[in-house]
């Protein structure tokens, strides 16, 4: 048999109805359990006519009347698959269907495919060797971030010269040299020498009209309002206190302590509160959990605690009083109670959560102290070292410019697909120029 007549009988079995498709694979030949028995004389002689009738076909020209049912067949078979495909969109926009489909998708994520069971006994007997070096390289990783944590130590040491000259500059202990404040701005870049001295003489103006500010006013409040993770904390009788903010530090453990690191914020004398150090500790864990090894990933903050706010007395901000009035069932006289309740404020972060011994905590203070959690690494990690970025907005715009050359990327990828449709052959403009259906505005 011809390659050729191989590709005519292999189509010509696609047009037989679904009851006889039933007997042949998709090679167009018999499964091997549907033979039963040995071919007769008689079945092979059948078959050996045919398949002569096949290669005398191949070399002749099929006949016209035969063209025709084959078109008419491929004409029927494409209604009906257009059919399908309708159907299958319609289903797709049932909001149940899909509800279910995706009820089911979940229920496969994470679920086992059953391959490892399987496997033979000897080589699950492997997986476990691979699994037992598995947990050997999890320990290897605990140590590596110890040295990480003494090398966080070691360089913390070196900054903090430089955070404190920050800091006596920002609370107007020490003025800086005019060497000191020399700062090429990029919108100076072109500006000429007459534009520059003019620049400067207004600036000098407008300094001599207002009153002598000391420092840096409202530095740490302004850091704290340019970024959402920490403005969503504040609250409008917040701001007053954080005007007297001058500086936060962190702290990390000693070498051999337990690994943690101490947020220190440093206020001057104020109506609100006596102290002037509010101190918050994250205690980490840098080692693999025993029970479950694998899902070590890098210390952990396992739990944090604050300090007691010695509160000038009706400044608490962190307490609020409310008034209740209350009807008597019996003589229906009316009593007004006045009840103290929470109140929502930035220092609330210095009272978090408890974890209990056992670890079990409700949904409510779970999420409570993950955000505590990632507030203070974030202050931690990118508000102390970068403050005056953050002050001015900079590293503001540098997470806003990582954010737009993504949506750029995305913008140069529609772009490319626009031109390979116009690069397409076959694109026709016109079909694009109607909205679909659904689109258009009823």
């Amino acid at each position: 048999m011809t390659l050729d007549v191989y590709e005519r009988t292999r189509r010509d079995l696609t047009f037989l109805p679904p009851s006889d498709l039933g007997f042949f694979s998709l090679s167009g030949c018999l499964p091997a359990r549907h033979i039963t028995a040995e071919p007769s004389a008689e079945e092979i002689n059948q078959s050996s006519n045919s398949m002569a009738d096949i290669d005398n076909k191949d070399q002749a020209e099929m006949d016209p009347a035969d063209m025709e049912d084959v078109e008419d067949v491929e004409e029927e078979e494409t209604g009906e698959d257009s059919k399908a495909r309708q159907l299958t969109v319609q289903m797709m926009q049932n909001p149940q269907v899909l509800a279910a489909l995706q009820e089911r998708l979940d229920g496969l994520v994470g679920s086992p495919s059953g391959y490892m069971e399987s496997l033979p006994k000897v080589v699950k007997r492997r997986v476990n060797a691979l699994k037992n070096l598995q947990v050997k390289c999890a320990h290897i990783e605990a140590k590596f971030y110890e040295e990480v944590h003494e090398l966080e130590r070691k360089y913390a040491a070196l900054y903090q010269p430089l955070f404190d000259k920050r800091s006596d500059i920002v609370k107007a202990a020490y003025e800086p040299t005019d060497e000191e404040c020399e700062w090429k701005a990029d919108d100076e870049e072109e500006l000429s020498d007459e534009m520059k001295d003019k620049a400067k003489v207004e600036d000098e103006k407008k300094d001599e009209e207002k009153e002598d500010p000391k420092g840096i006013p409202e530095f740490w409040l302004t850091v704290f309002k340019n970024v959402d993770l920490l403005s969503d904390m504040l609250q409008e009788h917040d701001e007053p206190i954080l005007k007297h903010l001058q500086d936060i530090k962190v702290k990390f453990s000693d070498a051999g302590q337990p690994m943690s690191f101490t947020l220190e914020f440093y206020f001057e004398p104020n109506d609100f509160f006596t102290n002037t150090l509010l101190t918050k500790t994250y205690i980490m864990r840098s080692e693999p959990d025993e029970t479950d090894p694998f899902s070590f990933d890098g210390p952990e903050i396992m739990k944090c605690t604050g300090c007691p706010i010695d509160w000038t007395k009706g400044k608490n901000v962190t307490l609020k009083t409310i008034k209740k009035k209350q009807k008597h069932k019996g003589r229906g006289t009316v009593r007004t109670v006045t009840k103290t309740v929470p109140n929502d404020s930035f220092f609330n972060f210095f009272t978090p959560p408890e974890v209990p011994e056992s670890g079990e905590m409700d949904e409510d203070s779970e999420a409570v102290l993950a955000a505590d959690f990632e507030i203070g690494h974030f202050i931690r990690e990118r508000i102390i070292p970068r403050a005056v970025l953050y002050f001015t907005g900079e590293a503001i715009e540098d997470d806003d410019d990582d954010y737009d050359e993504e949506g750029e990327e995305a913008d140069n990828e529609e772009g490319e697909e626009e031109a390979d449709e116009e690069n397409d052959p076959e694109y026709d403009p016109k079909k694009d120029a109607n909205p679909p259906a659904e689109c258009k505005q009823q």
